[in-house]
């Protein structure tokens, strides 16, 4: 385990995943791991409208597969990654927008309501968030599905 210490002197550690702070009044430690950063910046990302779904291709599938298993219990950290220091973080986002967002607003609002979201609840300082597009959810994807079970040809 590494230690590190504050301005103050007091020490600091990072383990495991976890952001290992010791507390600048005395009274004990606050560990904030990975997945709490991911989860945070995973519901302030979906809270933007034109954000139809989060994570690539694949990630989708198998949650989707994984939520049928679960009854449908999504994981709000399903396409986020974090990179998570002794003060700082960084966050990497998998999004598919909804046809007709402006991206370039919408991911500029992301990174807003990220960077709020995070730094109000963690105090860690978010140094960058990258945002991939990987796909536009078109108003036709969800089609009809009456008319996707008939055949096409009798």
């Amino acid at each position: 385990m590494s230690d590190t210490r504050t301005e103050a002197g007091v020490p600091e550690a990072r383990t495991g995943g976890r952001r290992d702070t010791a507390s600048h009044n005395g009274a004990g430690r606050t560990q904030i791991a990975d997945g709490v950063v991911a989860k945070i910046a995973g519901m302030a990302a979906r809270e933007i409208g034109g954000v139809y779904a989060m994570g690539g291709g694949a990630a989708r599938a198998v949650g989707a597969v994984r939520d049928a298993m679960t009854r449908g219990d999504t994981s709000v950290a399903r396409g986020v990654a974090v990179e998570v220091g002794e003060r700082q973080a960084a966050v990497d986002i998998d999004v598919v927008v909804e046809y007709g967002a402006a991206i370039q607003d919408l991911a500029a609002a992301v990174r807003r309501n990220v960077t709020s979201a995070v730094e109000r609840m963690t105090g860690l300082e978010v140094t960058e968030i990258n945002i991939k597009v990987d796909d536009i959810h078109l108003p036709d994807d969800d089609g009809d599905e009456d008319a996707a079970s008939e055949p096409r040809v009798q």
